[in-house]
């Protein structure tokens, strides 16, 4: 049973999952489900089309399902579709997506850090870090296991790969691509070594993504031809065809180098 304060405003309509904690003063909306084991703390925002899972914490002043800000949005019914084990500390704004039978969509074991912003329709994976004032443009893609510093502004539709690690105070507007540090100037900064140790990348494998990058980024070549001399020259590995795929589906580039 859900211990669920009487001086939590809460609409019937809403599904309340078992051993949830809500405090004084959360507001939560009708169209909303929330899973199990979820702490909702005071001053809080659960907004319609919110679909929480399991185990997350939403401290105070957040604001979850948030109206899209977007000026093609027209109050269409659209949803956020959260996972598992997530923080959202203070005064965190995740956007519902704009468009109906649309998702802003995040995974599980993130953690978004006090005045975190992530807009509408952005796609967060799994193990994400988020830093104090980082905002998250609409459609934005953010794989597994990044981590942005405080205040990072990621501009709309920009990829992040997977283990990335962005520098405070980095605005970017092109694609980051796997297993880099981006720099403040968001420009290649080298491997990130220590997430990728932390993934399980061995040594071997961690000398094959470097010469892959030396190939991107110091090549006096297109991407396009780059990315087919990493597929001759640099031995197969899944994190190196993980490269391969995210740089082929770039829409708008990737950052320069230093």
């Amino acid at each position: 049973m859900s211990d669920i304060s009487p001086k939590a405003e809460i609409d019937p309509r809403a599904k309340i999952g078992k051993n949830c904690k809500i405090f004084p003063f959360a507001y939560i909306e009708g169209d909303v489900v929330i899973g199990d084991d979820c702490i909702i703390f005071p001053f809080t925002s659960i907004l319609n089309g919110t679909r929480m899972g399991n185990r997350n914490k939403v401290h105070q002043g957040a604001v979850i399902g948030a109206l899209p800000q977007d000026f093609n949005f027209r109050g269409e019914k659209s949803e956020v579709v959260i996972g598992d084990n997530n923080v959202f500390r203070e005064n965190v704004v995740v956007n519902r997506a704009t468009h109906r039978g649309c998702q802003t969509v995040i995974g599980n074991d993130n953690f978004f850090m006090e005045g975190a912003h992530l807009s509408h329709d952005a796609k967060v994976g799994n193990q994400c870090v988020f830093g104090y004032g980082t905002k998250v443009g609409g459609d934005c893609e953010i794989s597994n296991g990044a981590i942005f510093s405080s205040s990072v502004i990621a501009n709309p539709g920009a990829r992040v790969g997977e283990g990335v690690l962005v520098q405070a105070g980095c605005t970017f507007s092109k694609d980051i691509p796997p297993y880099i540090i981006c720099t403040r100037k968001a420009e290649f900064g080298g491997v990130n070594n220590v997430r990728c140790q932390q993934f399980g990348v061995d040594e071997k494998t961690l000398k094959h993504i470097a010469n892959a990058y030396r190939l991107i980024f110091h090549g006096m070549t297109s991407l396009f031809d780059s990315v087919m001399q990493v597929e001759e020259q640099v031995p197969d590995s899944k994190e190196i065809r993980n490269i391969v795929s995210f740089l082929r589906a770039t829409k708008l580039g990737i950052i320069q180098k230093m």
